[in-house]
């Protein structure tokens, strides 16, 4: 990238002493009228050089729900970082943020809830490694599990998660640091060839600790550079923030240096029926996984949902959608731009640091980051 830069600044000086020639830019239509190919030539004299840039214009990509496209919607609306869900047998987050990275300039970029059970912590270290080189230091790794269920789902026993969490964390930062990992642990038994073939451009990314429950909150308070719990349902924010703090006083770092980053469900519009009806498939999806701590907190349990887990195994994901009730939509964050601020206002209250804003987005996700830029966004860099 420094050596991109530099070639364009000595392009441009060349053109402004003319001694550059530009062309006319050449424009392919793509097919069905979908999009358009440009080229975009051009010649320097001094140094000589010859080169040709090359751009897309895909108007449909963020219709069409292109999760990659999303990242850079969200970069223009002012997020400050881009997080990718990593949940089971779903779009592979370690593929997205590699594309994302190539796709914006300026945010953040990770994934939330990546399991050090499916993906093992040395593929995590070098996957963090290796996107942090690519985006120019913007990687940050959301290590964990929002649900045992999901990765119980491939036959894994998940029984001492939160043992396999602490181990994975410390053997990630290990690699990361050029270290020899030290696989001494109960659950990983590593030899001494694990080190990294190469140097990462930091060897402190920032690595959250996913979280659902009151231990694995404390242990991300413990052992993480922050701690992405589950605010599923909001309600719960502030039994979040005092599960996570408690596991932070054992560190005795400064509060400053550590981030709550809640997770969120958001749909956002400007009508506050279509935002609620679009809510209903996120919570008839997900919502059977939740636990009765979480659920206790808008007045629900888990056996709540067997009639939406009956329609789940019939794969009747209409009649599942149908059966989600007023309560189980206080889940999530609904409504227009100003409900929305109103509920991000109550979680910064309950001491949530930054709010993790995910599926749905809105009946119309494109829509929907427009809205947080337009409104949600600058009312609270105000």
């Amino acid at each position: 990238m420094p050596q991109a830069l530099e070639a364009m600044a000595q392009a441009m000086a060349a053109l402004s002493d003319g001694q550059g020639t530009v062309p006319a830019r050449i424009i392919c239509p793509l097919p069905a009228g979908r999009g358009f190919l440009g080229v975009m030539p051009g010649v320097a004299g001094a140094p000589a050089a010859v080169g040709a840039k090359l751009g897309t214009i895909l108007p449909d990509n963020p219709a069409v729900g292109r999760p990659a496209i999303q990242a850079v919607l969200a970069e223009q609306a002012g997020a400050d970082s881009v997080w990718f869900p990593h949940d089971t047998f779903m779009r592979n987050t370690l593929a997205l943020t590699s594309a994302a990275a190539a796709m914006t300039q300026r945010v953040q970029l990770g994934g939330v809830a990546i399991s050090s059970y499916t993906t093992d912590p040395c593929e995590l270290a070098t996957y963090a490694a290796t996107l942090d080189e690519i985006s120019g230091g913007r990687c940050i790794l959301g290590v964990g599990m929002h649900t045992r269920l999901m990765t119980e789902w491939t036959g894994r026993d998940t029984g001492e998660y939160l043992q396999h969490t602490r181990e994975s964390v410390r053997l990630i930062r290990e690699l990361l640091r050029g270290e020899v990992a030290r696989g001494d642990g109960r659950l990983f038994r590593w030899t001494g060839e694990c080190y990294l073939r190469f140097r990462p451009p930091r060897a402190e990314i920032p690595i959250y600790v996913s979280s659902f429950g009151r231990a694995l909150r404390e242990l991300s308070g413990e052992v993480g550079d922050g701690a992405q719990p589950m605010l599923t349902p909001p309600a719960a924010a502030r039994q979040v923030v005092e599960d996570t703090e408690r596991g932070f006083d054992r560190t005795r770092r400064p509060r400053a240096t550590f981030t709550i980053s809640g997770c969120a469900w958001l749909s956002l519009s400007a009508e506050r029926a279509a935002a609620a009806d679009r809510m209903r498939n996120m919570v008839a999806y997900f919502g059977p996984y939740l636990e009765d701590e979480a659920l206790a907190h808008v007045g629900l349990t888990s056996a709540d949902f067997d009639p939406i887990r009956e329609r789940l195994r019939a794969a009747d994901h209409k009649g599942a959608r149908s059966l989600v009730t007023e309560d189980m939509l206080r889940l999530g964050l609904i409504g227009t731009p100003r409900e929305v601020i109103r509920q991000i206002e109550e979680l910064a209250a309950a001491g949530i640091d930054e709010v993790g804003l995910g599926g749905p987005l809105g009946p119309d996700p494109q829509a929907a980051l427009q809205l947080l830029g337009r409104e949600v966004i600058p009312y609270f860099r105000s």
